[in-house]
């Protein structure tokens, strides 16, 4: 009889994507996210505590297409973990472990976190902070 060569553990090849393993795989990515942006902010503390050379250079870097990009999917990535951390908090007081109940609040997570990093830059935006 021939053997086949299977994996040892179930894999992205066995499964199909479902919310559950993106609102996971998300979860972690936007924790590093985070973490990259945090060391980025210290980095701004750095030059606003140099002189007013550096922080302009810093300023300028911000308000540039790519760094509005970037504040953006930082916001996102702050906003979705955050929901997704309130998500768990449910889940651990014992709420929201049915199947139908985990899959409506992964996507109200998804959704809702770029709703309201969008919501975020409009208040942002109507106050004149983007000029």
């Amino acid at each position: 009889m021939a053997t086949r060569q299977r994996p040892l553990s179930p894999h992205l090849q066995v499964y199909r994507w479902q919310i559950q393993m993106a609102t996971s795989i998300l979860h972690r990515a936007t924790g590093i996210i985070l973490a990259l942006g945090a060391l980025l902010i210290a980095t701004a503390l750095v030059t606003l505590a140099t002189g007013p050379d550096a922080w302009n250079w810093i300023s300028t870097q911000a308000g540039t297409w790519y760094g509005l990009v970037f504040l953006f999917l930082w916001t996102w990535a702050f906003t979705y973990h955050l929901l997704n951390g309130i998500r768990h908090l449910a889940q651990d007081g014992g709420l929201g472990f049915a199947v139908s109940a985990f899959v409506r609040n992964g996507w109200l997570v998804s959704l809702g976190s770029l709703v309201v990093a969008v919501l975020i830059w409009g208040a942002v935006y109507a106050k004149g902070g983007l000029a």
